[in-house]
């Protein structure tokens, strides 16, 4: 019998790609999708055809996010995991963004997340365990040039999740973090530019850098060596197949070099974090509790 699932941003890119890896490999999966009876009645029948179910949500609406967790939870009938891969990218230089511009990427891949944990944590701590993933980036371990509001994001996602998996894992729910690097998926195609262009006069020939180094990167993304998007579906159905308790907190998905260069930092992080706790007498609130009891509804 497999997983009760959630996944976010089921419409295109990675989340498209996990709903489909997730449904074959036995799952019960829940795709949320944006406007479902509008523009994507075509990607909700795709995804139907999978084998998955799909709710209409924006996690940029909290009565949205509220409801659509609410029917996936009477669909599915419970929920065991929730993937948070609802995401958007940026390119340009860090000036020309406005506050309104950084305020836009945030709802979506910070407070979006936040949304979507607040409404779906009640029905993991009632049944004791659950696993949240949570699919960032390798720009949220560092930074490159021309997507900056978009580290800063992923960066704050980094440390949300690492400070959920300090308060629930006594709970017995489980928190994994997923970076892939760069993919030619359909999200290549949807990136924010700046609102403010005008900032880029004070910049001289670096006003053209970002259009350059996107060509570049694009180059990379596409002919037969490009990376696959599948690694990150794959990588996430090999963390929900992992035994409970022994899942990495982090994943990296890369094949280009970041990920083996980010790999050694992740692991003396990891150390250091534990060392920390240990010296604090806290060792034992980064150890997922497997014997948390389910707490009913009071009744009468």
């Amino acid at each position: 019998m497999g997983d009760r699932i959630i996944v976010t941003g089921a419409s295109s890119g990675f989340g498209r790609l996990i709903v489909q890896t997730l449904s074959k490999a036995g799952h019960k999966v829940v795709g949320t999708v944006r406007d479902s009876h509008g523009k994507n009645q075509k990607v909700v029948q795709e995804i139907q055809k999978m084998g998955a179910q799909v709710v209409d949500l924006d996690v940029t609406q909290e009565s949205s996010v509220f409801e659509g967790i609410r029917l996936a939870h009477e669909k599915l009938g419970g929920i065991d995991i929730v993937i948070n891969n609802a995401g958007i990218g940026v390119l340009g230089l860090q000036e020309s963004f406005t506050a309104d511009d950084w305020q836009r990427v945030f709802d979506v891949n910070v407070f979006g997340v936040q949304r979507i944990n607040r409404a779906a944590l009640p029905y993991l701590r009632e049944q004791g365990k659950g696993l949240l993933v949570y699919i960032t980036s390798l720009l949220g371990r560092m930074t490159v040039p021309f997507y900056g509001p978009y580290n800063a994001s992923k960066f704050a996602l980094e440390a949300l999740a690492e400070n959920y998996r300090l308060e629930l894992s006594s709970f017995g729910i489980e928190s994994c973090v997923v970076e892939p690097g760069g993919y030619g998926t359909d999200f290549m195609n949807r990136l924010l530019l700046p609102s403010d262009r005008s900032r880029n006069k004070g910049y001289g020939p670096l006003a053209q850098a970002p259009e350059e180094f996107f060509k570049n990167f694009e180059k990379n993304l596409k002919g037969p060596g490009a990376p696959n998007p599948q690694w990150v579906a794959d990588a996430v159905l090999n963390i929900i197949q992992a035994p409970r308790g022994k899942r990495p907190f982090r994943t990296t998905v890369d094949r280009m070099g970041m990920g083996q260069a980010v790999e050694p930092y992740n692991r003396a992080y990891e150390e250091m974090v534990l060392q920390v706790y240990k010296a604090f007498g806290m060792g034992e609130i980064l150890q997922l509790n497997t014997q948390a009891q389910t707490h009913p509804k009071k009744t009468g």
